[in-house]
C-alpha cells in the first residue's frame, strides 16, 4: 500500500479553557460565584486570598525554567523538596491543604437547631391518647398514610385491606373511621382530612369549639356543609338565596372561610426551612445621587484573588542531590497549578468586567426608567439591542442575565425582566409588552368586583386606549400576572 499525503482545509471552532472557565462563571449570580471561588481556594494551594503582587502576578513559565536552572540559596523559613517529597516512593506524594483562617481570628461552633417534623408532631400527640397497643399500631399506619399537605388520600377500605395483608392485623373499616377521627382532633386543624371539603369543615368546626357564640362561623359552616359546590364556582346569589342570608352576612362568612388554610401539613413542614424559595442577592446596585445614576458590582463577601508566593518558593529550595525525576514533578505540578490559578483569576475579573459593560448599556437604554420608577416608560428592549451596544455576542448577554438582579433606589429587579417585546399602537408607536400588562392589571384592578370584566371586555376596554390586541393575548397576559377568570375575581 503507498503513503499518500494530502492537504485537507477544514472549518472548527475550538474553544480554550479560559472561555469555557468563563462561560460557566458568567452564569452564576453572586452567590454561587461566592461559594465557586471557595472550592477553588481548597483545591488550589496557589490560589489565596489578598491583593496581587505584581512580581508573582506577571511571572511566566519561562522565569519558572530559570529559576529551575539557577538553584538559589534560600532562607531556612523557606519552603523545602522534603515537606512534599517521599523518599520512599519514586512518585512523590503531595498532601497539600490549605486553610484561609489565621490563628488570631476567632473561631465559633455553629448551634443548629433542629424542630420535630410534621409526622413527628402527629405522633407525638398520639402518645398522648390513651389508646391500647393495638390502636396505636393502626393510627401509625394512618399517620404514616398522610401526605405532605395533611390530607389521607388512600380510602379506608383499602387501609384496611393493607392492614390485612400487609401487616397481619383484621381490623374493621368504622374502627379504621374512629381512630381516624381521633387523629383529626390533632393540630394542625385539619390534618387527615380526605378532601378540601372536609379538610376546611374541620377547622371550622375547631374554631366554633373555641367560639361557640360567633355567628360568622356558623353560616361559614353551613356554606361548607350544603354550598360548597357553589363555594368554589363563586355562585354567591345561589349561596344567598339557599340559605336564605343576607349579602353581609354571607360576606363575613366567606371571609371566615377564606383565613382557613387548605393544606394544614405545609404550616409544619418537614423541614425548618422554606422549600423552593429562591435567594435572591443583588448583583448591581444602581443609585440616584443628584440625579445621576452610579451602577456598582456588588461583590458581596467575594475576595481578592492572588497567586500563593510561599509555594513559589518552593523552586528556590532545590538541594544539588535531589534526582531530576522528582524535580521534573515538582515543577509540573506547581506550572499545572500556576496556570490554573491566573485563568481562574483572569476568567473572574473578566466576568465581573462583561457583567458591568452588560449592566451599563442595559442602564442607559432604560436610562428614563431607571431615573424614574415608572415602568410605563420601559422601552421594548430584546438581547440583540445590547448585543449591539456591547459589541457582545447574544449568548453572553443571556447568561448575564440569567438569574442575575439589580437593586435600584425603587426596588430589586430580575435583570431578564428589562427584556420585553413590543407592539405597535394605532398611532405607531411601539410600546413595550411591560406597558401593555401593567395597563391590564390597572384596569382589572379598577373592574367592579361584583361584576368582574371577561376577557372578551377587556379585549374592547384595552382597544379603547389604542393597543390592538387579541383575546388569546390577554388570556396570557392575565396567566402571566397570576389573575384568575372572570368568575373567580367575583366577590360580594
Amino acid at each position: 500500500m503507498a503513503l499518500k499525503q494530502n492537504l485537507q482545509q477544514k472549518l472548527g471552532l475550538k474553544i480554550n479553557p479560559l472561555q469555557i472557565q468563563l462561560i460557566k462563571l458568567l452564569e452564576l449570580p453572586t452567590y454561587q460565584l461566592e461559594q465557586r471561588i471557595k472550592e477553588e481556594l481548597e483545591s488550589n494551594p496557589l490560589l489565596e486570598e489578598g491583593e496581587e503582587e505584581p512580581e508573582y502576578a506577571t511571572e511566566n513559565e519561562e522565569e519558572l525554567d530559570e529559576r529551575e536552572e539557577e538553584g538559589p540559596e534560600r532562607n531556612e523559613d523557606d519552603f523545602t523538596l522534603e515537606d512534599y517529597i517521599s523518599d520512599d516512593d519514586d512518585i512523590p506524594d503531595y498532601k497539600l491543604s490549605v486553610t484561609n483562617a489565621s490563628k488570631d481570628d476567632e473561631t465559633r461552633d455553629l448551634i443548629f437547631s433542629q424542630g420535630t417534623t410534621f409526622r413527628e408532631n402527629l405522633l407525638n400527640q398520639l402518645g398522648m391518647r390513651n389508646l391500647s397497643d393495638f390502636e396505636k399500631k393502626v393510627a401509625e399506619y394512618i399517620i404514616g398514610n398522610i401526605d405532605d399537605d395533611g390530607y389521607l388520600r388512600r380510602d379506608i377500605e383499602n387501609i384496611v385491606d393493607d392492614l390485612a395483608f400487609g401487616a397481619g392485623i383484621e381490623i374493621s373499616e368504622q374502627e379504621v373511621e374512629r381512630l381516624l377521627k381521633i387523629i383529626q382532633e390533632f393540630e394542625p386543624s385539619g390534618v387527615g382530612a380526605r378532601d378540601l371539603k372536609e379538610c376546611l369543615l374541620l377547622q371550622i368546626r375547631h374554631k366554633l369549639s373555641e367560639h361557640p357564640n360567633y355567628p360568622g362561623l356558623h353560616t361559614a359552616q353551613a356554606v361548607l356543609t350544603d354550598c360548597f359546590e357553589e363555594f368554589s364556582r363563586k355562585h354567591y346569589e345561589k349561596i344567598a338565596r339557599k340559605l336564605r342570608i343576607s349579602d353581609a352576612d354571607l360576606k363575613v362568612a366567606i371571609e371566615e372561610i377564606l383565613k382557613l388554610n387548605p393544606k394544614p401539613g405545609g404550616a409544619a413542614g418537614d423541614s425548618s426551612f422554606e422549600r423552593n424559595a429562591e435567594k435572591v442577592i443583588p448583583d448591581f446596585t444602581l443609585d440616584l445621587v443628584d440625579g445621576e445614576l452610579q451602577l456598582t458590582l456588588n461583590s458581596g463577601n467575594l475576595p481578592e484573588l492572588r497567586i500563593n508566593k510561599a509555594y513559589l518558593n518552593i523552586l528556590d529550595g532545590y538541594k544539588n542531590g535531589q534526582s531530576i525525576k522528582n524535580k521534573k514533578d515538582v515543577v509540573s505540578f506547581v506550572k499545572y497549578k500556576l496556570n490554573s490559578a491566573k485563568s481562574f483569576i483572569d476568567a473572574v475579573e473578566q466576568r465581573n468586567n462583561t457583567l458591568m459593560l452588560t449592566m451599563t448599556a442595559i442602564v442607559q437604554f432604560q436610562k428614563q426608567f431607571f431615573l424614574t420608577g415608572d415602568e410605563s416608560l420601559l422601552r421594548p428592549m430584546i438581547l440583540r439591542d445590547i448585543a449591539d451596544i456591547t459589541g457582545l455576542d447574544v449568548s453572553t448577554i443571556s447568561r448575564v442575565s440569567n438569574s442575575k438582579y439589580v437593586q435600584t433606589w425603587f426596588g430589586i429587579y430580575a435583570l431578564k425582566d428589562f427584556f420585553t417585546g413590543s407592539m405597535q399602537m394605532d398611532t405607531g408607536e411601539e410600546v413595550s409588552t411591560g406597558e401593555l400588562k401593567n395597563t391590564l392589571k390597572d384596569i382589572i384592578e379598577a373592574e367592579d368586583k361584583k361584576k368582574p370584566l371577561t376577557d372578551d371586555e377587556l379585549v374592547d376596554l384595552m382597544n379603547q386606549k389604542g393597543y390592538q390586541i387579541a383575546r388569546r393575548t390577554i388570556a396570557k397576559y392575565r396567566q402571566m400576572l397570576d389573575i384568575p377568570v372572570a368568575r373567580l375575581r367575583r366577590e360580594i
